[in-house]
């Protein structure tokens, strides 16, 4: 349960675009979550896309860092998310989107994304009720 595998990435750009303009959202700084139930043929009980704008970070070096720590981080806490989601037959497309300033330490990184998941459970079992 500790990788992150191809099926695991939210990758088309129809899911992206519904994700953002129909999806809810919360914000933990410096994450932005945009979430949706989502139906989706692949095994996974969620897809993840991770964005780090280059509007805050110019140069790609740092923009990459920050998605591989995101990454790490999300790829160890995901057993919330999943243990929750497949309990319920569920299944979700989720984004995170870094909207910080300043580059932010992994161990930091790893507290939001696991407080974030856990939000993200409470959000789910609120919306599907």
């Amino acid at each position: 349960m500790q990788t992150f595998k191809k099926e695991e990435r939210l990758c088309n750009f129809n899911a992206i675009d519904t994700l953002f303009a129909k999806g809810q959202s919360f914000f933990i700084y410096p994450f932005k979550i945009v979430w949706m139930d989502y139906e989706t043929c692949c095994n996974s009980p969620a897809q993840l896309l991770i964005s780090v704008p280059k509007r805050n970070f110019k140069h790609a070096v740092d923009r990459n860092l920050l998605k591989r720590q995101i990454r790490e981080a999300y790829r160890h806490q995901k057993n919330i998310l999943y243990d929750y989601l497949s309990g319920k037959g569920r299944k979700c497309a989720l984004a995170i989107v870094f909207t910080g300033k300043n580059k932010v330490p992994f161990a930091q990184i790893e507290g939001i994304i696991n407080l974030s998941l856990q939000r993200l459970v409470k959000e789910y079992e609120v919306f599907t009720g």
